[in-house]
């Protein structure tokens, strides 16, 4: 290990907060990690590449580092689990890793955003590792996060649990992060001093919906459920895939933020809301763990020759097409 990486893991062990989760951290070969008795383990794992998910110059790394551990949080979410631990996998170009004019390095400042927003859930980041990136000048940053989380043995949210004449809801509003991204990739300097979550940034710093999960999960809510990354239309097939099902939503009822379009809230992906399906019995509250929570349709029985999903807008029925976030 050579000095430069040692001081940037000893840098970052300084940092992280101590958890009885973690009987063994940051410092050995691997982790020790405590579950509560009748618990099982929720594991999840994301890449945030370079130059697909976000560049260097338009995204401070502040944001890249809190959106890193995001994505992972917001699966944890969908399943209704609480977070045990996280561990981060980066590779950079060396040149990432000095200061510059007395700044901190671009890595020091990701970690900022990252430990940031692990400290405001309680998830200690218990391990991972440190590489360069090959390629000299033309060499990208790309960061692997996994997130380990608990959850009562039985009880996780699954895309697979949702019953024809379940209703449909969904967190918050959708499409501000496209929004956003329209808007950063139009003017980035407007968004060069924004190292921050306390403010609204639905792109730069999304916010996971833990507390609303796990109230869906200790109130019996929910029958199935998956997070909004890939876009409303794409995650909504993916939901009607694994459940068997059909689906109709209503446009009127849609959440749309107030900078977004329709299509923004359809397709534009990046919300990391959560979107999750309950009886038609069920009394749904109109916000849960701080959240909004809106009915926006109904699952129906699948049947031959019909769209998988359907929108009602203004009167019309139409099929409504998948148009999201799809790497391939």
């Amino acid at each position: 290990m050579g000095e430069r990486e040692r001081a940037l893991l000893l840098g970052i062990r300084s940092r992280v907060r101590r958890s009885s989760a973690v009987r063994v951290g940051i410092g050995d070969d691997a982790a020790v990690l405590a579950l509560r008795p009748g618990e099982q383990v929720v594991v999840t794992t994301d890449f945030s590449l370079e130059d697909v998910h976000f560049r260097r110059a338009w995204h401070p790394p502040e944001a890249v580092g809190h959106k890193c551990l995001a994505r992972g949080l917001s699966d944890i979410a969908a399943m209704g689990a609480r977070p045990v631990a996280a561990f981060l996998s980066l590779a950079v170009p060396a040149q990432l890793t000095r200061p510059r004019a007395g700044k901190q390095s671009w890595v020091d400042r990701f970690y900022n955003g990252l430990l940031a927003l692990a400290d405001h859930f309680h998830v200690p980041l218990a391990g991972g590792d440190l590489a360069q990136s090959p390629g000299g000048a033309e060499a990208v940053a790309v960061v692997d996060i996994m997130v380990v989380g608990a959850i009562a043995a039985g009880k996780a949210l699954l895309r697979s649990g949702a019953r024809a004449g379940d209703l449909l809801y969904v967190t918050g509003s959708l499409g501000g992060a496209a929004a956003e991204l329209r808007a950063l990739g139009k003017t980035p300097a407007r968004f060069k001093h924004v190292t921050t979550a306390s403010t609204e940034h639905p792109h730069l710093y999304p916010k996971p919906r833990l507390a609303t999960g796990r109230a869906l999960v200790a109130r019996q809510l929910a029958t199935a459920a998956i997070d909004i990354s890939d876009g409303l239309s794409v995650d909504l097939q993916h939901l009607c895939e694994e459940s068997g099902l059909r689906a109709q939503i209503d446009a009127a009822q849609l959440p749309v933020h107030p900078n977004a379009t329709l299509q923004d809230a359809l397709h534009g992906g990046d919300d990391y809301e959560l979107l999750f399906t309950a009886p038609a019995s069920a009394r749904i509250p109109r916000s849960l763990g701080g959240v909004p929570v809106h009915c926006i349709g109904r699952m129906l029985r699948h049947r031959a020759g019909q769209p998988q999903m359907v929108m009602v807008e203004d009167g019309h029925r139409g099929q409504l097409e998948t148009a999201g976030w799809q790497h391939f």
